[in-house]
């Protein structure tokens, strides 16, 4: 997947040009039908479909201390949206300039450089451009200005509930991943990147990552089976999500905690892919640390079992 980093660029890509724009936070079943739906018709069209999306997410820009937790960062976004199969990715910086863009400047700046701009195509509720005042009626009216079509996709529902962000974010904070896991049309995941801890976890006999996740929303805290996806392959192992209430005193920072079998090998800067597959047991405070590790010995148990 070739990844874009301005619009500039689109004038390198052959037209005519099919664009899907949207933040696409969790690429779920109604970002994807914006994309499939773009993608189908560039192929009839023989043209080049681009996915359009935004970095970082605009609420982190425009009222950063509301901005929710992402369903998914950045460069994880980017990798589920290559697992669809897309070719070109526009990846658009949003900062505070770019935030006071007039819609009409955004629509035209791509007008401009896609060689020709044949189709745009978003959520049917999509808004854009500064104080977003940009919507799908006034893209329908830009759209017969230059000569380009306008489609709007309308809200995807999963057993009645209509899909968003919003609603897989609390399915996830709730602890409900089977209604996230629907909603997104996959298994919710979170990527984090390991980092150097305090290697307590070696010293009990189970080495763990630490990872620091990408302002992504977690699940409750607790234990988990989970698995993890490094280098392309998928390991097993045990997730531990809390304040590790017996090794830390005052109320530290909310760890992801990461025990992979059969792993002797260094992952310190690599980019991990957590699955959680099963709730095990609620995050507790211990009397010691052998109290401790026995009870680490029962998770592994536990999660080897886990089908």
């Amino acid at each position: 997947m070739q990844v874009l980093r301005s619009i500039a660029e689109l004038s390198e890509l052959p037209g005519p040009i099919f664009t899907a724009i949207g933040v696409f936070d969790g690429v779920h079943l109604g970002h994807q039908a914006v994309i499939s739906t773009s993608a189908a018709h560039a192929r009839e069209a023989g043209g080049t479909p681009v996915v359009v999306t935004f970095d970082p997410h605009p609420a982190k820009v425009l009222r950063p201390d509301r901005a929710p937790h992402l369903l998914t960062a950045t460069q994880h976004k980017i990798a589920l949206i290559r697992e669809l199969g897309v070719a070109h990715l526009l990846v658009v910086h949003f900062d505070a300039a770019f935030a006071a863009t007039p819609p009409e400047e955004f629509v035209r700046q791509l007008v401009t450089h896609a060689k020709p701009l044949r189709e745009i195509c978003v959520g049917h509720e999509w808004s854009f451009g500064k104080n977003r005042t940009g919507n799908l009626a006034l893209l329908q009216a830009l759209g017969a200005e230059h000569h380009f079509a306008v489609v709007g996709i309308k809200p995807v529902a999963v057993n009645g509930i209509v899909v968003s962000s919003t609603a897989i974010r609390q399915a996830v904070e709730n602890g409900d991943l089977a209604k996230a896991a629907e909603m997104l049309g996959r298994e919710y995941t979170i990527l984090g990147t390991v980092r150097r801890g305090a290697q307590l976890g070696r010293q009990l006999g189970f080495p763990t990552a630490n990872l620091s996740a990408h302002s992504e929303q977690f699940p409750p805290n607790g234990v988990y089976a989970a698995e993890a996806k490094l280098h392309g392959k998928l390991l097993r192992g045990v997730a531990n999500l809390g304040y590790r209430p017996t090794v830390s005193s005052a109320r530290p920072e909310r760890l992801l905690e990461l025990h992979l079998f059969d792993l002797d090998s260094d992952i310190y800067g690599e980019d991990v892919e957590v699955r959680f597959r099963r709730y095990l047991r609620p995050e507790q405070k211990f009397g010691s640390l052998d109290e401790l590790k026995d009870q680490i010995a029962r998770d592994v148990q536990n999660a080897r079992a886990t089908t």
